[in-house]
């Protein structure tokens, strides 16, 4: 008889992988050893590919051959082409971009290949694709050419020209870049652990990020951000209106998305990275309000329930001064994330077991067939 089981698998070890760790007692996160502390806003998000993808941080000869197979694979095949204009009717960015993301393999000279050799080139692909089809949906349903590319921009600064049509300043790159690392990779969460059960099957790289998509678009994994961005802007007033705000949300029972985490006993360590940034966005825009409402709201929230905010509680903020439509919240997510999604199909397949976990049936059991004229 299996064991008695665990609510949503929680402290079950379902895999074993080098890519990310978690200390939640410390409050800390690992890529590949390396502390987020240590390398947040000190390597690029290319950078941060490279030590997920392929397990090291780059040389400077490494980081020019992937930048440069970036640049080269940001070009998106006919069918994704075509399909486009038809996605954004759905109204839901989440369900375009997962439809798109499953039509790139339609045109993927590797799409029937699935050795680790092809996997690590389509996984470079897709990350470098992602931010193409956001901004490429983002003007499509706006109707709207998008911006050309520019190479010494990199993915962070080649996105934001894209969304917003400005050429953006070198701070808000760098703040964006920092952003795209810190949500890169967080072990086993609901849509990683998505991908590596569907690359067990040893289905291909493209199906398992489309799970891992479809994982995301649920409202208890994506979409805290843009629930907290929702939140903030419904606030009337000036700053003293977010305790009342927010004590009659706790008080009608109401959940406040961005605070407290599953794993996390202590504050996100990428909460006191996107803290700063947060602020240093409010300085350089000139415009204080989500910020110092978040701020108010962090304090009311811990005197009253102790929960510390997560890493989309501050996200919204950050992503509101720097232009990104609110909608667009999840998919920036997944922008990022796409380099830990395809890390892990990699690893899943480099040392594969079918992930098969055991149930706990609750049903009744020994009951008696009977002829249907007699139910």
């Amino acid at each position: 008889m299996a064991e008695k089981s665990s609510r949503g698998l929680a402290d079950v070890v379902a895999a074993t992988t080098s890519i990310s760790d978690i200390d939640g007692e410390q409050g800390r996160l690992f890529y590949r050893g390396y502390d987020i502390h240590d390398i947040a806003q000190r390597i690029s998000f290319e950078e941060c590919v490279h030590l997920l993808q392929r397990g090291t941080l780059p040389t400077r000869q490494e980081l020019d051959g992937l930048t440069a197979d970036l640049a080269e694979d940001r070009r998106i095949g006919a069918t994704t082409e075509a399909l486009l204009p038809h996605v954004i009717r759905s109204g839901a960015p989440m369900e375009a971009l997962r439809t798109l993301v499953s039509s790139l393999s339609v045109d993927d000279a590797d799409a029937a290949d699935s050795s680790i050799e092809a996997d690590r080139r389509k996984a470079t692909r897709l990350v470098a694709q992602m931010p193409i089809l956001v901004a490429r949906y983002e003007a499509a349903r706006n109707g709207r050419d998008v911006a050309g590319l520019h190479p010494e921009l990199g993915i962070a600064g080649n996105f934001l020209q894209q969304i917003t049509g400005e050429r953006p300043a070198e701070r808000a790159v760098e703040i964006f870049d920092a952003c795209l690392v810190l949500h890169a990779d967080h072990t086993m969460n609901a849509s990683t652990f998505t991908a590596r059960v569907i690359a067990a099957t040893l289905s291909d790289i493209h199906s398992a990020i489309t799970g891992a998509m479809g994982a995301l678009r649920g409202p208890l994994h994506g979409g805290a951000n843009e629930a907290v961005m929702k939140t903030l802007s419904s606030i009337e007033g000036g700053v003293d209106e977010v305790d009342g705000f927010v004590r009659a949300e706790l008080d009608a029972g109401r959940k406040l998305m961005g605070f407290g985490h599953r794993v996390y006993k202590t504050e996100d360590p990428r909460a006191t990275h996107l803290r700063k940034m947060s602020e240093e966005l409010a300085e350089l825009t000139g415009n204080r309000r989500y910020y110092d409402f978040s701020r108010r709201m962090e304090q009311v929230v811990f005197d009253s329930k102790g929960l510390y905010p997560n890493v989309d509680f501050y996200a919204a903020s950050v992503y509101y001064a720097l232009g990104i439509p609110t909608d667009l919240f999840t998919p920036v997510f997944a922008i990022s994330r796409m380099s830990g999604w395809t890390a892990h199909v990699i690893e899943q397949h480099e040392d594969n077991r079918l992930i098969r976990p055991a149930s706990e049936y609750t049903g009744p059991r020994d009951q008696r067939w009977v002829e249907i004229s007699q139910r």
